[in-house]
């Protein structure tokens, strides 16, 4: 047979095409897209995060709504002080009478009976005898208030006259020796509440300031919601957050963070559920309540100011909400005496479910709707464009709960669907809570499953194929709180191995967030967290630093068997390209007490630029950041060169990354 020109052209054609699509098929086989929202952050008040921490209120206890239940020592006057000045006398109580709103009860009542006169001469000298003469209160904050020299701090007070002539009020911030570092006067002036409002600026520094309310004039008048704000906040937002850690939380870049907890959504009974409409309001009508880690919660920061602080860093925002039951440990079921997990009774069910579809239409609704006009009488017309809704924290998997579990999910899915559902897999990596779990998810069609497991570092290192065999078909992983046991570098570099093999399954693992985030100096109650601080300083984890080299250096793409490791169980590795920058992004972990070489194979991709950007996170394996010695471990970064292919030594017990530039976001099909 003989072949004319045309059927040689065809031939040609064919094999030349087969072998492209060959090559792409393979090429498709070395690649895979994964999620956009892998690396996120998990915000939970324990350890003082919010209250205290990261809301910048300086006011302990500023609508004296502190109780026994809280913490058996706290009252209605915990951190306050009754400040008699210069011969002055009179009375202080908390009545509940004619409160701001229902939600907010207590308010202290101050009888200015008599005001003293200025002592002059050497008895002028004496501490009784020093100051305005008056009657007030004084609030020394959270252990202490930080006051710094030239800012300016928004103070604000409700109060009401009680006596018929208006009341002199004098508000200053003081050091501890009683020295003015900032003062004004008001006039309380009305028999309705109202609003008072002062700024003050600082003539100099104290890191034991106070913040005194003193009446210089007879009369009676009652004081709620004292509050003292820098006007510093992130972002300069009104009730906002203390911007040294909130911009902590924007370098990350995280994709994601999700709020409020943890085992404070569900709660200490369901009394004590976390119930979003509480804290959405302005802030003297919103509801405070217990905090289940035990101390107080005022809801400050509330869920308005969580999902402004989302948008602010651009983080998709992530709530949780309670399944109708409350924390299997609720009343401490370790102890004699524990009453476990409740539930909602099923007539209370319907209006539940209707608190979960109006956070909807709160948060994506528009203006004119109900619930979207509360929003935009916060400050945000606009939506805040919410995708995703947990319900459930880490329960026992209770008929109780399933039940509970079913009715929402099958409600939010109806009227919502473009509403992506996190279930919840139990408080553990396995066993019969996490099987149960993946089961009612898997029937209710959810899109994520909330895994949590903390774990000591060797776990996660046996651990590495954990999602490999995850079945792509069912829905995917969010993992929702993880830590090794532990703030030292080789916890963290343990976690770092973790988090290679979480990038290679990001088809399946969806999100995941490092818990928990914050701990208070003196008010820790977890062992392991990512940064640590004080009202001053902070101090950021070896485990921080893990998990911003790998929120701020990621892509969608990931690529396999760019970078060899053998069968080294000391060595992990990843290859991930951002398709928006261009840029390929290397991580190598080395676990193991040696330095260890990594062969990198380049060659798939083209018009690399040598000079890359390299980071370092390396040192001792005890070693750990602490309050005073904050720098001990930290990232290093600088140039590296590379080729098509090279060596890469990686020291021991370290996370390196290595960000490749490129002309062009092609890649070339080998």
């Amino acid at each position: 047979m003989t072949f004319n020109s045309v059927n040689i052209k065809s031939i040609l054609i064919g094999v030349f095409g087969f072998l492209i699509f060959g090559a792409e098929i393979a090429h498709a086989q070395q690649s895979k897209k994964i999620s956009p929202n892998l690396f996120g952050l998990f915000f939970e008040d324990i350890n003082y995060a919010a209250d205290g921490g990261l809301y910048a209120e300086m006011v302990q206890n500023r609508s004296f709504e502190y109780s026994p239940s809280d913490t058996p020592d706290w009252h209605s006057l915990t951190s306050w002080n009754y400040v008699t000045q210069v011969f002055s006398y009179g009375t202080l109580n908390i009545e509940t009478t004619n409160p701001i709103h229902p939600n907010n009860p207590h308010y202290a009542v101050l009888n200015i009976e008599h005001v003293g006169k200025p002592v002059t001469g050497p008895q002028s000298d004496i501490p009784q005898n020093k100051g305005t003469p008056g009657l007030g209160v004084k609030n020394t904050g959270y252990d202490t208030m930080i006051i710094k020299a030239g800012e300016t701090y928004d103070f604000s007070m409700f109060a009401r006259q009680i006596s018929e002539e208006p009341i002199s009020i004098v508000v200053s911030l003081q050091d501890t020796d009683g020295n003015i570092l900032a003062e004004k006067n008001l006039t309380i002036n009305s028999k309705d509440w109202k609003r008072y409002t002062v700024t003050l600026t600082a003539s100099e520094s104290s890191n034991s300031a106070s913040i005194l309310v003193l009446g210089t004039s007879k009369g009676t008048l009652a004081l709620d919601v004292v509050s003292l704000f820098p006007q510093k906040t992130f972002k300069n937002r009104k009730n906002g957050l203390r911007s040294d850690l909130a911009q902590l939380l924007a370098d990350m870049k995280p994709a994601f963070i999700r709020f409020p907890g943890g085992c404070l959504a569900h709660g200490d009974g369901i009394g004590n559920m976390y119930r979003w409409k509480n804290t959405v309001g302005p802030i003297e009508q919103r509801l405070e309540q217990k905090n289940l880690w035990g101390y107080h919660q005022t809801m400050g920061l509330g869920y308005f100011e969580y999902f402004q602080f989302c948008e602010d860093i651009g983080a998709k925002p992530v709530p949780v909400l309670p399944a109708a039951v409350s924390c299997q440990n609720s009343g401490g079921t370790w102890r004699v005496g524990g009453i476990g997990q409740q539930a909602l009774p099923m007539e209370a069910m319907q209006d539940y479910i209707q608190e979960v579809l109006d956070l909807i239409e709160w948060a994506n609704g528009p203006a004119t709707s109900k619930w979207g006009a509360v929003r935009a009488a916060a400050g945000h017309p606009e939506p805040f464009n919410l995708e995703f809704i947990g319900v459930g924290n880490e329960d026992k998997m209770t008929s109780e709960f399933e039940e509970r579990f079913n009715m929402i999910a099958k409600a939010v899915k109806a009227k919502h669907p473009e509403i992506q559902l996190i279930g919840t897999s139990g408080p553990f990596s396995d066993g019969e809570d996490f099987e149960k779990g993946w089961e009612i998810a898997n029937e209710n069609n959810v899109s994520l499953v909330d895994e949590h497991y903390y774990k000591q570092p060797e776990w996660f290192l046996s651990n590495l194929n954990r999602y490999d065999s995850y079945d792509r078909k069912q829905a995917g992983v969010y993992l929702g709180e993880y830590a090794s046991w532990g703030n030292k570098l080789k916890n963290a570099i343990a976690e770092a191995a973790y988090m290679t093999t979480l990038e290679r399954n990001a088809d399946i693992v969806k999100m995941a967030s490092y818990a928990p985030l914050f701990a208070k100096k003196g008010h820790t109650q977890w062992k392991t967290d990512m940064i640590f601080f004080d009202n001053k300083k902070f101090a950021l984890t070896p485990n921080y630093y893990v998990q911003k080299m790998f929120s701020t250096n990621y892509g969608d793409t990931y690529y396999k068997n760019i970078i060899s490791i053998k069968k080294d169980t000391t060595l992990s590795a990843s290859c991930i390209k951002d398709s928006e920058t261009g840029d390929i992004i290397l991580k190598m972990v080395n676990t193991g007490t040696e330095q260890k070489r990594m062969k990198v194979n380049l060659s798939k991709f083209k018009n690399l630029i040598e000079n890359a950007e390299k980071i370092v996170l390396e040192g001792n394996a005890e070693a750990e950041n602490t309050l005073d010695n904050p720098n001990h471990i930290m990232p290093i970064e600088s140039n590296f060169k590379v080729d098509k292919s090279f060596d890469y030594l990686a020291p021991p017990m370290s996370l390196t990354v290595i960000r490749i530039k490129t002309a062009t976001e092609n890649i070339k099909i080998n």
